[in-house]
């Protein structure tokens, strides 16, 4: 299946049925008085997280969404059925804005969330509200008000703690086959990553955590070049940047010190966030290096690459030095984790009982 992560859509939801102005007939009752029932409430729009769902494609080709209108009040005093809502299940990771103001609608960063945007009209009353002492026969009543009509913009940034980034052929995609059970297509030649692809790596029965991979970055992505740029957005959420770099490219004008600060360069002009997250880096292909040659080697990248929170040497082809890695991978994001917890578990006066983007 194609990776979609954009979509536009539009969601209607129902209109609220219209009251009756009806009056009781019956033999032997005269002047049996109002008996108008009120329209039913149009149905609603909720948009719903979904771990199933991993793509937009079901809204890249249906785009239209309307719940269902309220009934009509009756006579006999008999209410009008209120309209059926309708739920659009999406990925974890979804961000909704709207198109017409580009205001924030539902961010779907939990399984299981379940958001309105788009509220049902209400009924209209029937005319036994407005029966009174002096009033015993009131031909008023109201119609149904409109439901609500947006168009919404969808956005999918995937859920993972760990991005990985780098220049095509870096070896990203050997490095998450080598760590986890995903099998992202491998071959050497550029941009064989053409979408991102999630594994899971396991360190023990309770431990684990997720890895993205997307494609390959090259100078000027931030503008358009290649492919990355369309992805850089799916590591906006991650807690921990791995800047793979290929001690030993095949192109022997390759610079790898030249090519990994134009990756820096192109995350910094991309997204200031994205560039201040904690970022290691990761030295691949030292098994295609003599032994001899991999400590002066490594040395000459690390000067001339500058300031760098950790570093790892690995041969991810054949698993060399990814132990070490993927632990201290797993520690940095159960410290994170738990730092969450910690503030999550701190009172916050100000936040409301429930969410409800529609709320004034």
């Amino acid at each position: 299946m194609k990776f979609f992560d954009e979509a536009r859509i539009e969601v209607i939801a129902g209109d609220g049925g219209n009251g009756s102005a009806s009056f009781r007939r019956e033999k032997f009752v005269p002047r049996g008085g109002p008996d108008g029932g009120d329209g039913g409430k149009g149905g609603s729009v909720y948009v719903v997280a979904d771990c199933n769902q991993n793509t937009l494609v079901d809204f890249r080709f249906k785009r239209i969404f309307r719940a269902e209108r309220g009934e009509n009040g009756h006579g006999k005093d008999r209410y009008g059925k209120g309209g059926s809502d309708i739920e659009l299940r999406m990925p974890v990771g979804t961000i909704l804005t709207d198109q017409e103001t580009g205001e924030p609608v539902a961010d779907l960063d939990v399984n299981g969330k379940r958001v309105l945007v788009a509220r049902g009209g209400d009924g209209g009353w029937g005319n036994i509200h407005f029966k009174s002492s002096v009033n015993r026969a009131p031909r008023k009543r109201t119609l149904g008000k409109e439901g609500e009509h947006r168009h919404l913009q969808l956005e999918l940034k995937v859920l993972a703690d760990v991005g990985l980034l780098g220049m095509p052929n870096a070896g990203k995609s050997t490095l998450i086959r080598a760590i986890s059970a995903a099998r992202p297509k491998v071959a050497d030649y550029p941009f064989t990553t053409l979408q991102p692809n999630l594994g899971v790596v396991r360190t023990d029965e309770n431990r684990s955590f997720v890895v993205a991979d997307i494609p390959g970055l090259i100078e000027g992505a931030a503008d358009g070049a290649g492919l990355g740029h369309r992805f850089l957005k799916h590591l906006a959420r991650t807690h921990l940047l791995l800047h793979l770099v290929d001690l030993a490219p095949c192109d022997e004008h390759a610079d790898p010190v030249r090519d990994a600060h134009a990756i820096v360069a192109e995350l910094r002009r991309y997204d200031e966030a994205l560039f201040d997250k904690p970022r290691w880096l990761v030295l691949n292909k030292l098994d295609l290096i003599p032994a001899d040659e991999r400590q002066a080697r490594i040395d000459a990248l690390l000067s001339g690459y500058g300031d760098v929170d950790k570093f790892f040497t690995i041969a991810a082809i054949n698993g060399e030095g990814c132990q070490p890695l993927v632990h201290a991978i797993q520690n940095h994001v159960d410290a994170f984790r738990e730092t969450q917890l910690t503030a999550d578990a701190a009172p916050d006066d100000s936040a409301p009982d429930t969410y409800d983007p529609l709320a004034p």
